[in-house]
């Protein structure tokens, strides 16, 4: 018989007498003995088919999540995409609204404007524009009193509640408080507008409108406004105003008591002493003062003997 059917069914425990005397007669018979001892100590190692089940299932429930996500790159491009839409609205939103300088009491600022303008804001006052539409229209608006050295180029425009100064390129001054409106004007030529009134300004020459009416337009020997070296300056103006500019340059609260305020005064104050400055008022006027605390003043006429 054929050795390997022998063997097999030796391997198999049914194998007759006679067959396994022929078997052993066979010489590869000892190798076979050797595999079967050998074979006969190896053993299965233990099979937890509930924990392998659990581990495969979430193995492939990790390998789905995955394949959702890249199946839907454009969802994820698309949402990517709004985010940056969104950014670049608020920059254009942002880029389109005005530019504001301000500055409070006693204090002041020197800037640029986008076509290297100088601007020189005085104290409790405010500037805005656009910077967008610089190159397009130079205008701006202001509320309080600003020194400008204008570049050369299109028009500039400075637009207030009471009227309009408009340059080409020069150098002037424009104070713009309630009802008062100061134009001086140091280099080059200047145009005034107010109450459809227009008045061409130049260097050398100042104009005065209050509650849109015309006070004065007068000549001046100065080369720059005087406040912007710490000192204000005054010409035949009312006493309310000159208090009131105390106020800007100090942090103070001015009360009167029988003092009239419309009476007029021209001189100067300091911005730096208050002591001085007060007294640079009132001793022309005949006045007295008392400082109650830090930040209350009050003045009030003379004693006569």
């Amino acid at each position: 018989m054929n050795k390997d059917i022998l063997l097999a069914k030796w391997l198999n425990n049914d194998i007759s007498n006679q067959e396994l005397e022929e078997l052993k007669a066979s010489p590869a018979y000892t190798s076979y003995i050797k595999i079967a001892e050998a074979t006969s100590q190896l053993t299965t190692p233990n099979f937890d088919s509930k924990s392998n089940f659990d581990a495969i299932s979430n193995r492939l429930q990790k390998e789905k999540e995955v394949k959702v996500v890249s199946m839907r790159p454009f969802a994820t491009f698309l949402k990517i995409a709004a985010v940056f839409a969104i950014i670049f609205a608020g920059y254009l939103f942002v880029d389109t609204l005005d530019t504001t300088i301000e500055t409070q009491v006693a204090e002041k600022e020197t800037f640029f404007l986008p076509d290297n303008s100088e601007v020189v804001l005085n104290a409790n006052s405010e500037i805005n524009y656009n910077k967008k539409n610089w190159d397009a229209s130079r205008e701006l608006n202001l509320q309080g009193e600003a020194y400008f050295k204008v570049a050369k180029g299109k028009k500039f425009s400075v637009n207030t509640n009471n009227g309009v100064v408009e340059v080409l390129g020069t150098q002037f001054n424009v104070f713009n408080r309630e009802n008062s409106f100061f134009i001086n004007c140091f280099e080059g030529l200047v145009s005034v507008s107010y109450n459809d009134t227009i008045i061409k300004l130049p260097a050398g020459h100042s104009l005065k409108v209050d509650n849109g009416r015309f006070i004065s337009h007068e000549q001046t020997n100065k080369v720059n406004p005087a406040w912007t070296t710490n000192e204000s300056y005054f010409e035949n103006v009312t006493l309310a105003l000159v208090l009131k500019e105390i106020e800007n340059q100090y942090p103070i609260k001015i009360n009167t008591k029988n003092v009239n305020v419309t009476k007029h005064f021209s001189g100067t104050f300091p911005h730096d002493n208050l002591n001085l400055a007060l007294k640079s008022i009132c001793d022309p006027l005949n006045l007295a003062y008392t400082i109650n605390g830090k930040e209350d003043v009050t003045l009030y006429a003379k004693s006569s003997k």
